[in-house]
């Protein structure tokens, strides 16, 4: 009796301290993952930051430097991208303010979103007229002048920054969105989308 005690005692003292060292590793784990955000986050979104400074300059270059007409759809696209950007950097921005406990107005930043996810569906959805508009100014012909080629890239790089934001996140850039996307066949939902969708950043 006494041993079988001994025994059921040392078999219940080995599963708490299992659980205990479960629990610490989980939550060391947690920290780990927190710090690694915290780093990745310091340097994303200044860099996102400063490639929405440098679509503004091209976007400001192209405009002042080639026949109006020429460039319609292409600074329609370059538009697009930069005010897409200047979205993606103020939301990286929110997190590691979120992960870093800074302050922010948590409720009027969603409002925003929002109403800039309906902004882009309106201008995305004018792309075609945009590009309508372009072939009208040509005289319907593609050519090197109007830097079609050019044109149509910006817009997709637009849309597809859209669609990275505020459906499925696009850019792959570490091994754990690798190892996700091989997992589980699908590519991650995008974070603004959930944080929408659970009306909190």
């Amino acid at each position: 009796m006494l041993i079988t005690a001994a025994i059921r005692n040392l078999a219940l003292l080995v599963t708490v301290n299992l659980k205990a060292n479960s629990r610490r590793n989980q939550w060391l784990n947690h920290r780990m993952s927190k710090a690694k955000i915290i780093k990745r986050l310091s340097w994303y979104y200044p860099t996102e930051r400063f490639c929405a400074f440098i679509f503004s300059g091209i976007l400001l270059w192209v405009f002042l430097w080639f026949p109006l007409s020429n460039v319609v759809l292409l600074l329609y696209g370059l538009f697009v991208v930069t005010i897409i950007l200047f979205q993606g950097q103020h939301y990286l921005m929110l997190k590691l303010y979120r992960l870093t406990n800074k302050p922010f107005e948590q409720g009027k930043n969603l409002k925003l979103f929002r109403r800039a996810k309906n902004l882009n569906s309106i201008l995305i959805c004018a792309m075609p007229l945009i590009f309508a508009l372009q072939l009208y100014l040509s005289g319907w012909i593609i050519n090197a002048e109007n830097y079609i080629i050019w044109a149509v890239t910006a817009n997709i790089f637009g849309v597809l920054e859209h669609i990275n934001y505020y459906h499925r996140q696009l850019s792959i850039d570490n091994l754990a969105d690798v190892e996700y996307v091989l997992r589980n066949k699908k590519l991650k939902v995008a974070s603004l989308s959930k944080d929408l969708r659970d009306n909190e950043i």
